[in-house]
Order: C-alpha cells, then structure tokens, then sequence
C-alpha cells in the first residue's frame, strides 16, 4: 500500500480543532481497532505513559499472548463537537513494520480519502480500509520518511471530506510524538 499515495493537490482548509481526551468507552474500541481485534470481549486499554500530546495505551486482548499498545491522539472539531478523529500508531508483533490507523467518523466521503499535511506540506491521501459501527479506518505502512516527518514536525492536519468540495481539516500536535513512538513496545 502507498504511503499517503500523492492523488491531487490538497487545497488549504481553514483549522477546525479542538483537544479532546479520548473517551474512555470509546478507547476499547479504537483500541480493538488499532489491535486488530474486535468484539465486546475485548479490555479497555489502560494509559501506559504520556509524551507531550500523545498517549502510549495497552491492553491484554482475549487470546493474545501478551500485552499490546500503541500510541494514540484524538481530537474533534471546535465547532463540530461530535466530529473527531483519532490517531493509532503501533508496530507489529514482529516488528518488521509501523502502521498508523486513523479512525474517522461516519459519513466521510470514502473515495476522497484521508488527506495529511505535516507543517503545512502536503503528505499526501491514504484510503480507506473499513468502516465500522463508530467510524471509518485508513490505514498505512509508514515509512521512514513519514516517521522522520512527524519527529520533526509541529503540526499535523489530517483531512477528511463531507462532500467533494468541504474538506475538514483536524489539527494535531506532533509534540512528544518521537519520544512516544521511541517508548512503543
């Protein structure tokens, strides 16, 4: 999979953001999500550590041999109180490669995509995978390149689309995101 493929040129969108800590009924399943495991069964994740803006959540999955985590952000829309994204960056059991899952709501426009800027530098899109009952994932392998990116940014924006034309763009901190992704088991 491309890592946040270049399509089209993102157009500027005006900051809609707002931190929002992530709720603890909705931290199972984001954290089920980022796990790759669902269903009712599953634990809530507990906060392992914080690093700046970022949280190192894990958890123990029914069947799993140990315990899993990964490093997490949320935030919503300031005007837009029930529109939120949350991010999930976690490395594999076999540590041979870095997924970030984005968990957006429902009702984004699935062909448009999952837009990313970091420092106002266009990424690029990334599509999406799924959807389910509380929202819609897209999902990359990252790279070296896109990890370096967020160490060394201060903001990112990732974009998601109502329509073809209303983009909605999602600040977030990239403060304590390398020491974060350093501390990830």
């Amino acid at each position: 999979m491309a890592i946040f493929a270049r399509r089209r040129r993102l157009r500027p969108l005006a900051p809609r953001s707002g931190r929002s800590d992530l709720p603890v009924a909705g931290a199972a399943l984001l954290f089920a999500v980022a796990s790759g495991f669902h269903g009712p069964a599953f634990g809530q994740g507990a906060v392992k550590s914080v690093h700046g803006d970022w949280q190192i959540r894990c958890d123990t999955p029914p069947g799993a041999q140990g315990e899993q985590c990964a490093l997490m952000q949320s935030v919503t829309a300031e005007d837009r109180p029930n529109v939120g994204l949350t991010v999930i960056v976690l490395k594999t059991s076999d540590q041979k490669s870095r997924l970030m899952r984005v968990v957006a709501p429902l009702g984004v426009l699935l062909p448009s995509g999952l837009g990313l800027k970091i420092d106002n530098q266009d990424v690029g899109r990334a599509g999406f995978v799924r959807c389910l009952p509380n929202g819609c994932v897209a999902e990359v392998v990252m790279d070296d390149k896109l990890i370096n990116q967020l160490r060394t940014g201060q903001t990112s924006t990732f974009i998601i689309f109502q329509t073809p034309e209303e983009g909605i763009g999602f600040p977030m901190s990239l403060k304590g995101f390398g020491e974060g992704y350093d501390q990830l088991p």
